[in-house]
């Protein structure tokens, strides 16, 4: 058996926070869902069952907590941010899926949610970095 490719998943996280370009929005907060893919090799996980063989979902989980708790006004923002430390926190994530949804935006709309998609390469030999402060 080969594997390709794998990924561990957290699948719509929910948090309440206050991002928005609104200013009700910071000061009364919303709900958000973040759904994370992080690729990474599986190949020695699948072999040792060992947690440090693979990437943790539960300090992943408490990464992007963190993130969401600062506010910021665009949600393409938000998921740069998040991008940004899973790569700084765990260099092995070789691409990152971020998806993160306002579950109300207020736009007047009838909708489940509103908001962004990124996949992202951690590309370590590129010389120019972006930082999401």
């Amino acid at each position: 058996m080969m594997i390709t490719s794998g990924k561990v998943c957290i699948e719509n996280m929910r948090f309440y926070a206050r991002h928005g370009v609104m200013p009700q929005e910071q000061v009364v907060g919303g709900d958000f869902l973040v759904t994370l893919r992080a690729e990474v090799d599986m190949n020695r996980a699948m072999e040792s069952d060992d947690i440090a063989d693979t990437l943790n979902y539960a300090a992943l989980y408490k990464l992007v907590e963190h993130e969401m708790t600062i506010p910021s006004k665009l949600l393409e923002h938000v998921a740069g941010r998040i991008a940004q430390a899973v790569f700084e926190s765990f260099p092995q994530v070789t691409s990152l899926d971020v998806k993160v949804i306002k579950k109300n935006p207020p736009m007047g709309a009838d909708c489940a949610g509103a908001g962004v998609e990124l996949h992202l390469i951690n590309n370590k030999t590129h010389v120019e970095t972006t930082v999401f402060k």
